[in-house]
């Protein structure tokens, strides 16, 4: 189940902070993304790949721009007694490799495809799908 490979300490970010807010916490935490909340309630998240595309390639300033500009949203989610499988087929479906994980509408934990590839190897192929896909 998700619940038992999900990490548990997510680093979030409110709404209204600034992208050079993001960076600073992504660096100090060592993390390549984190997730978006609005009143304790997960709305996106944002990675390192968003901030290279959105903000440095275009060379904006990233202490005028919210979070709410250049977060991904919807954000996909999926349940803590979701088994890994789902997570892993989600993962590939949306071309995403981080899923936040909500229970009760709150953020409880975040599941990578490195954390599926650690727990379930055999779901690697799944995995594969969604590097391939990306890689096109």
């Amino acid at each position: 189940m998700v619940r038992d490979v999900m990490t548990k300490a997510v680093k979030t970010v409110r709404i209204d902070s600034t992208i050079r807010e993001v960076v600073q916490k992504m660096n100090k935490f060592d993390i390549g993304s984190i997730v978006v909340v609005d009143d304790r309630r997960p709305v996106g998240i944002i990675t390192e790949r968003d901030i290279l595309r959105r903000i440095v390639e275009q060379y904006i300033d990233p202490s005028i721009v919210k979070v709410n500009e250049i977060m991904s949203q919807p954000l996909m989610t999926v349940d803590p007694d979701a088994s890994i499988e789902e997570s892993a087929r989600l993962m590939a479906k949306k071309q995403i490799k981080k899923l936040p994980v909500v229970e009760n509408g709150r953020l409880v934990g975040i599941i990578t495809s490195m954390d599926i590839m650690r727990a379930a190897p055999k779901l690697v192929s799944i995995l594969e799908e969604l590097l391939r896909t990306r890689a096109s």
